[in-house]
């Protein structure tokens, strides 16, 4: 089944199903083992959290692995208050919407946050783009452009994450055509360490530009973000159970194919691939004339919701069984206002080119014994090329391989070792945001671009106003 004819496919065949099943009472999430509730917190290792303090209204990422190393936070809404903010301080670290997993964005002296902003969006319909304060949230965003005859090329399988968050780490949705989020970028407003506000846009500023929009949190504050738009559209989701592995190995490009964004999932106990989720978009909010086919690649097309970790409910999750939305409530994975994913869990992710993908996916797959107890469940997603140096797609197709772990750092820190040891051969490149044990020289080694960076981060912030930790180690000690 190719693209075009899953596309001419999609309709509402189970619409009975839906609709007893939107009229059943709302479930509560299912809890997980308390053995996974109770496990212990993020432990120390190479600078990547905060020791020692644990009293309950300290500052926590959204999973609570991560206690943040101190409690002062002030609160900006607008630019001058950034400005001011940020002449301030000698040290600063801007804290959004808390989605990373490691410290990427902890700070040791002050934080400064823009997520209580007015949330300013600028629609040029003529030019096609809205500019946003950057710490608005996708899920904020998507419904105003939707209304407005609008829509991104792509959201991350979350909508609670924030603009200028997702951007400045590559974080990205699924599609073998589409670029991470921080793609959809056209324009920019940083405030760097003296206070300086700098405007950088795609069209004028060319490499500078392409250097700072991935900027890690290294460059300044971003306090604006220019995104550019299309046309709304409506979308539907399908999910088939059990693809068998082996099918990747002659088909993984036609499965990829098979969707606007297709993402697999598996927790590697199997030789399957758990679940299919193959997002589509639709002409309109009308079902399509043919049913879906029952079968895909060998998986049975399921008859209910489900949720990517098989043990919990899918009321978190996005319609599923064809049922036509617009694409901000069908891009994601999870709604926005529910807990996404297990809310209790470690992540890490791990990034190779696309030419790989296959040879990739069984060496992972050569370690299922090892990592299905310590698993809660593993996403495979493409990622289409870009030019922003660095974004782990930079200058090449890549293919996504998720962990989304038990909340067991001890158990997790010696799984990710194994891991990159196998992925190493492809040139492995990690998510900026999540877990990872590769080492600095390795990893500078992984991006061409990266001494041009620093020297960019140099010019914007000559003494380091906004380093920390993680950046010290894993970029500027390169």
């Amino acid at each position: 089944m190719n693209a075009g004819n899953f596309d001419v496919a999609i309709l509402n065949y189970s619409i009975n199903l839906w609709k007893n099943d939107i009229q059943m009472k709302k479930r509560t999430f299912i809890k997980l083992s308390s053995a996974l509730m109770t496990a212990p917190l993020f432990s120390p290792l190479h600078g990547w959290v905060a020791g020692g303090r644990s009293s309950a209204d300290k500052l926590k990422n959204w999973a609570g692995n991560l206690e943040y190393s101190t409690q002062k936070l002030d609160q900006a809404k607008t630019l001058t208050q950034v400005q001011q903010t940020v002449k301030k301080y000698d040290k600063l670290k801007v804290l959004g919407t808390r989605h990373c997993f490691n410290n990427i964005a902890d700070t040791k002296d002050q934080f400064i946050s823009l997520t209580n902003a007015d949330a300013s969006m600028v629609l040029d319909e003529k030019n096609k783009t809205v500019m946003v304060n950057s710490g608005l949230k996708y899920g904020q965003l998507s419904p105003y452009l939707h209304e407005k005859g609008f829509a991104l090329h792509n959201l991350a399988s979350l909508p609670h994450i924030s603009v200028a968050g997702a951007c400045a780490t590559a974080t990205h949705g699924s599609g073998e055509k589409h670029g991470n989020l921080s793609t959809a970028v056209a324009a920019m407003e940083i405030v760097t360490a003296n206070g300086d506000v700098v405007q950088l846009s795609k069209k004028k500023d060319g490499e500078k530009f392409n250097a700072a929009v991935v900027n890690l949190g290294a460059l300044g504050v971003v306090t604006k973000i220019t995104l550019n738009v299309e046309p709304t559209f409506t979308m539907g989701q399908y999910v088939y159970e059990n693809v068998p592995l082996d099918q990747l190995k002659d088909n993984f490009d036609k499965i990829q194919d098979s969707g606007y964004s297709v993402s697999l999932f598996t927790n590697w106990a199997t030789n399957d691939i758990t679940e299919v989720w193959l997002k589509f978009k639709m002409n309109s909010m009308k079902p399509l004339k043919r049913l879906p086919d029952k079968e895909f690649f060998g998986g049975k097309l399921a008859t209910k919701n489900l949720h990517p970790i098989p043990e919990l409910s899918a009321e978190n999750c996005t319609e599923q069984m064809g049922v036509a939305g617009p694409w901000y409530e069908r891009m994601p994975h999870f709604k926005m206002g529910f807990t996404p994913s297990s809310g209790v869990e470690l992540q890490s992710e791990y990034f190779v080119p696309r030419k790989h993908a296959v040879d990739a996916i069984m060496a992972i797959s050569r370690l299922g014994k090892q990592i299905t107890p310590h698993l809660l469940t593993s996403e495979i997603r493409t990622i289409a090329a870009d030019d922003l140096w660095m974004s782990p797609c930079y200058k090449q197709d890549s293919v996504a391989i998720h962990f989304t772990w038990k909340q067991d750092w001890p158990a997790v820190s010696k799984l990710l070792p194994v891991i990159e040891k196998e992925l190493s051969v492809y040139d492995v490149r990690p998510h900026w945001g999540k877990l990872f044990t590769i080492a600095p020289d390795i990893l500078a080694k992984r991006y061409d671009k990266l001494s041009d960076f620093i020297a960019l981060a140099k010019e914007y912030d000559p003494k380091g106003k906004f380093r920390n930790d993680f950046l010290n180690l894993n970029v500027f000690g390169s």
